[in-house]
């Protein structure tokens, strides 16, 4: 039995990356862009999802990654 890992992966990595307010958040509560502040705001959890639908789509679907296991 062998599955298709890749986007789940995508997806994983992706999570982690565009949670708002751990890298980056966007927009921020002060300015326009914030660094490493671990806080997040309502518009800005909107920001960061758009933005992990349309990296999910483009490296999942346009990209096509796949990753089998055994």
């Amino acid at each position: 039995m062998s599955g298709d890992w890749g986007p789940v992966l995508v997806a994983v990595v992706l999570f982690v990356l565009c949670s708002p307010g751990l890298l980056c958040q966007l927009p921020g509560n002060k300015r326009a862009v914030e660094f490493a502040n671990f806080q997040t705001s309502p518009i800005s959890i909107f920001v960061h999802t758009i933005i992990f639908f349309g990296l999910a789509t483009i490296f999942m679907i346009a990209i096509g990654i796949h990753i089998y296991s055994g």
